[in-house]
């Protein structure tokens, strides 16, 4: 199958980094992508090309369309960013780096880390989500079980279940209000269809929810599943 679009060769973990450091192409930037590709169903890639611009729309309260000038300007930004944060940030970074911090570096993300998360984890499920929905039985995803690697736990309603997918508030910041994957929206989409409940991303910072939010949309969903 040819392939369209063009390898950076080294260039392309630096770019993908700041892309998604700063959510230069999240939906609120250029549109649902794949949502748009497949109401497209395009046989040729020009006609992908001529239909985005004629029907994408930002992802925001106030949608905005998005023209090859809009994407030249994130494209810039991207410039941007590289020039003034990143390489000087990796220029510091290779002058001091040495092979003490690589081997402490995968010992701390292995042990450490992994540990860490666990605990943040296990307090904003069983603790305060357990605490805000008492009559839901919370419990954890099987490691063998489709989608166990974008949903953490289910939350089970009258034989029915919604997601719960816990991340550091880090994640949120760096991947611009983490805009998810077209791979996560199919596995969410997948588990919808499964189990009948959407899936919730519930962010942390310092051990406690930070989208606040979430809580009145998770009540929502339970009172929709008991239905």
């Amino acid at each position: 199958m040819k392939k369209h679009a063009k390898d950076f060769g080294s260039k392309e973990f630096l770019l993908n980094y700041v892309n998604r450091r700063w959510g230069l192409t999240k939906t609120s930037k250029v549109g649902a992508v794949m949502e748009l590709i497949r109401k497209c169903q395009p046989k040729t890639f020009e006609e992908w090309e001529s239909w985005y611009f004629d029907n994408a729309l930002t992802n925001t309260k106030n949608p905005t369309k998005i023209t090859k000038q809009v994407l030249d300007e994130l494209g810039e930004r991207l410039f941007a960013k590289l020039q003034e944060i990143v390489i000087p940030q990796l220029k510091e970074a290779m002058q001091t780096l040495c092979l003490e911090d690589c081997i402490e570096y995968v010992y701390q993300l292995t042990i450490h880390r992994t540990y860490d998360g666990f605990l943040v984890e296990k307090s904003i499920v069983t603790t305060q989500l357990s605490k805000e929905f008492p009559a839901i039985n919370f419990k954890e995803t099987d490691a063998h079980l489709d989608h166990a690697g974008d949903i953490d736990y289910l939350g089970e309603v009258n034989g029915k279940a919604f997601g719960i997918q816990v991340k550091p508030v880090t994640a949120r910041a760096n991947l611009g209000n983490y805009d998810i994957s077209a791979r996560m929206q199919d596995s969410f989409r997948e588990f919808e269809s499964k189990y009948k409940g959407k899936v919730f991303i519930v962010f942390s910072v310092d051990g406690q929810i930070a989208n606040k939010e979430v809580i009145a949309d998770i009540s929502k969903e339970i009172e929709r599943l008991k239905d």
